[in-house]
Order: structure tokens, then C-alpha cells, then sequence
């Protein structure tokens, strides 16, 4: 497995929408620690939509204050619920040689998802961190957590621990 950990759309405008992202953003961190820790890559994507006024430039455009990402992590610029469509996503996963991605932000039955499933159609093998997933609706982190290969912590740190 050549991990890459994705962190989606855990951007300044969500977190007041969805307190579960909030309760999400320790997992995330405690992720993006462990593959800075073990030299592996790590992507934040954040999505634009211009009609909400979320463009680049604007204060909820901007990645959670919070995060633990670094200004060289690299950043991918999606309009689509996909974070593959029409994003150089597909070419950063190729140049690291990652097979498995790790998933993680927000929302759950969106973009997580989207991006979820298009990595299966381009032969890659996505995985849910769980409890790194936001929704407006909690229910829908359940339900997409159930549907898909998940993850647990604990567990992520000792497959990556060799």
C-alpha cells in the first residue's frame, strides 16, 4: 500500500454549518501528523463556488484555522463534488505512485463521497478515516462510513508502522 492522505474541503466557511467537522478536525490532525511522521503525502483540497462567494482570496475560501497542514502541502482547487474532476488531483496521486487513498473532511455525503467513488473508477483504493468525516446531517457520516472501506485510527498507525 502507498498511502496519500486527502483532506477535503475542511474549509473556514463549514465548520459553523457542521459541528461534526469540528469533532472531526482532531482525527484529521492526528492523520496528517502521523504521514508528516512517516514521509508520506499529503493533499488539501478545497472546493469553489463562486454563486456562495467561496473563491479563492475570501476568509471561508481559506482552510480551518486549526489544521496541522503546512503551507508546501499541496493544495488542489475542485468545483465539482469529485475532487478528481477537472483538477490536477489524478496527476499528484500518480507523481506520488499512491495506490490507497486516505479520506477525510467534509461533507460526508458529497464531496467525500464523489471523491470516494471516483477513485474506485480509476482503479485506487479509497479509505475512510473514521471519524474525520463532517455532515450538516450526522446521519449521512454513518451511512457513508457504512457503505465504504473504513479505517480506524489506531489502526492506520500501525499498518503504517510496518
Amino acid at each position: 500500500m502507498k498511502p496519500v492522505l486527502l483532506v477535503i474541503d475542511v474549509q473556514k466557511a463549514f465548520p459553523p454549518n457542521a459541528p461534526s467537522l469540528q469533532q472531526a478536525i482532531p482525527v484529521i490532525n492526528a492523520a496528517i501528523d502521523l504521514f508528516r511522521e512517516n514521509k508520506l503525502p499529503i493533499i488539501a483540497i478545497q472546493h469553489i463556488n463562486e454563486r456562495d462567494g467561496l473563491v479563492p482570496g475570501t476568509e471561508g475560501f481559506e482552510l480551518a484555522a486549526d489544521l496541522h497542514l503546512l503551507s508546501a502541502d499541496p493544495r488542489v482547487h475542485k468545483t465539482y463534488g469529485n475532487a478528481f474532476n477537472k483538477t490536477s488531483l489524478g496527476q499528484l496521486v500518480e507523481e506520488y505512485g499512491a495506490d490507497t487513498l486516505i479520506l477525510t473532511g467534509y461533507a460526508a455525503e458529497n464531496c467525500v463521497l464523489s471523491t470516494c467513488r471516483a477513485a474506485l473508477d480509476r482503479d485506487l483504493t479509497p479509505v475512510i478515516l473514521r471519524g474525520s468525516i463532517g455532515s450538516r446531517n450526522p446521519a449521512n457520516i454513518t451511512f457513508v462510513e457504512s457503505i465504504n472501506d473504513l479505517i480506524s485510527f489506531n489502526a492506520l498507525k500501525k499498518f503504517l508502522a510496518g
